[in-house]
């Protein structure tokens, strides 16, 4: 079995504290360098892509460099999800390395930047991004479509990315777009509308579903349990731990065989997943 991605959550602390991300009851954890070797170790024969994230900002990662030093030993491709507060006082061990893309949601700013310093961040981030595009894909995220107090937020940023890429300001509201709006060569804007994390308590779904969970990716949470999709930002379906399980082990288990052949037929398996509201479209 080979996923398409494999989801290593390096850590779930974060800088930011927006009010739709989801609260976990997970002690802080940072993934250790020897764990994470130890990870690598062993997803490295069923993928080659990783995503730094579920919960928690990965640059805020004290051995970040390190962490992609062994990512790039194994040739994986990396790709990072970040909300970009900390590009300046990481880029030059960003630069280093060759991440194959970096997702910057903007709209966590919204909550954690304050007008007056928008600006700068903004400023920040267009200049890492113009640097990194020459090896890296880069997507800058506006994922807060449909919510009404976010529109003068989202305004402002249109309006210094429509200046700063020398775009004509109605064609960033081009949202139909599901590949995003090309600012420049590997310079991505992302719209989507805000989703809501699954709680295992809220129903959102019928039991008939389609997901990607087992199917193209896993996840890997930063005290080492596995679980089936990167929505899963508590471990409510803990299908073993990494670092004292066999992996082949992990994702051959009656569980999670369960899961999977489940949603290869539309049907959930376990009630968790009736809380999500993601569906392939």
């Amino acid at each position: 079995m080979k996923f398409k991605k494999i989801y290593i959550e390096i850590t779930n602390s974060c800088n930011f504290g927006c009010s739709f991300c989801f609260k976990t009851t997970r002690p802080s954890k940072f993934m250790s360098v020897d764990e994470f070797q130890l990870v690598i170790n062993k997803i490295r024969p069923y993928t080659d892509y990783i995503y730094l994230h579920v919960l928690g900002e990965p640059l805020l990662h004290p051995r970040l460099d390190e962490i992609l030093t062994i990512a790039e030993a194994a040739k994986l491709n990396v790709n990072i999800t970040t909300n970009g507060a900390l590009i300046e006082r990481t880029k030059d061990v960003l630069l280093r390395h060759p991440i194959r893309q970096i997702n910057i949601s903007l709209h966590d700013a919204e909550e954690n930047i304050t007008l007056a310093h928008l600006e700068s961040y903004l400023e920040t981030i267009f200049g890492y991004a113009t640097q990194a595009s020459a090896k890296t894909y880069i997507n800058l995220r506006l994922w807060n479509d449909g919510v009404d107090e976010s529109s003068n937020f989202s305004n402002i940023c249109l309006e210094k990315i429509a200046t700063m890429f020398y775009k004509p300001a109605e064609e960033m509201n081009l949202k139909s777009r599901k590949e995003g709006i090309k600012l420049a060569d590997h310079i991505f804007l992302q719209h989507a509308p805000r989703f809501d994390w699954p709680d295992g308590k809220t129903n959102r779904s019928e039991m008939t579903k389609i997901c990607y969970g087992l199917r193209d990716h896993i996840a890997v949470l930063s005290d080492g349990r596995v679980v089936p999709c990167c929505l899963d930002a508590d471990g409510a379906i803990n299908l073993g731990n990494i670092f004292s399980d066999d992996f082949q082990e992990i994702i051959t288990s009656e569980r999670a065989v369960k899961i999977r052949n489940g949603f290869m037929n539309n049907t959930m398996t376990e009630d968790f997943c009736k809380s999500c509201g993601f569906l392939i479209q």
